[in-house]
């Protein structure tokens, strides 16, 4: 009772705190991004091998055991600054955590929606390259790598060049094929089916986070950011 009553607590206290980066989301409004920029997070580093895998639908990648019990679907925009804190900050790294431990599976939806809002296709050219990262088993560590060296949100900067170097801090990612993917944006169909599938989800703004289809419930949403307080969030949910 004294160890729920204290989780409650750290929940509530995470959910406090964060509410305000919340509240200015990508699509609801823009947070500014930090100015540094930190290493790549290294929660799968020396992982031999993480399933991953494009979803039936076309538009979801997931990534972590097919049995796992709960299903954590993540909505991104590579261009948002604030998915960036929740990928750097905690929250990502204690999702990665959880995918490891082989109790959740982790599926993505890619929006590219701050393209139109902020012009340039920085969102749409990350998503396709991370489209073709998944093409060689590399969407884990590539999709860390773009949100820990994130580019100003304004600044569009996820050009083929940008894209093509972070790809070479990922070991085995670079080649002819990756990089013809990139430059020539080979999975455009998948960048705009993502990008369908987030208007169509009831999804505001990014990022969102949904537990076995069902969305955090307000009072949680701030704990996304924390990595202690993350699996409460993610465990009440499926639950409810």
């Amino acid at each position: 009772m004294g160890e729920r009553h204290g989780r409650r607590v750290l929940a509530a206290a995470a959910a406090a705190v964060l509410v305000g980066v919340l509240a200015t989301g990508c699509g609801e409004g823009h947070a500014e991004a930090g100015d540094g920029k930190p290493d790549a997070p290294t929660a799968y580093k020396d992982v031999a091998e993480i399933p991953e895998a494009l979803a039936p639908d076309g538009s979801t990648i997931r990534v972590g055991s097919p049995r796992a019990e709960i299903v954590v679907h993540v909505y991104e925009d590579l261009r948002c600054p604030v998915c960036a804190e929740f990928e750097n900050q905690g929250g990502g790294e204690g999702l990665r955590e959880m995918v490891l431990s082989g109790e959740v599976r982790a599926e993505y939806t890619l929006a590219s929606f701050l393209d139109d809002k902020l012009g340039g296709q920085g969102s749409k050219k990350a998503a396709n390259a991370l489209r073709a990262a998944l093409d060689a088993g590399k969407f884990v560590e590539y999709h860390e790598a773009l949100f820990a060296h994130q580019p100003e949100e304004a600044v569009d900067g996820y050009t083929d060049a940008f894209l093509l170097d972070r790809a070479s801090q990922v070991p085995g990612l670079r080649g002819t094929e990756f990089d013809a993917a990139v430059e020539g944006m080979k999975h455009r169909d998948f960048v705009t089916a993502s990008e369908e599938a987030f208007q169509k989800s009831g999804v505001s703004g990014t990022p969102t986070m949904k537990v076995n289809g069902r969305a955090i419930p307000d009072h949680l949403s701030g704990g996304i950011f924390d990595k202690e307080t993350l699996p409460i969030v993610v465990g009440a949910t499926a639950r409810s």
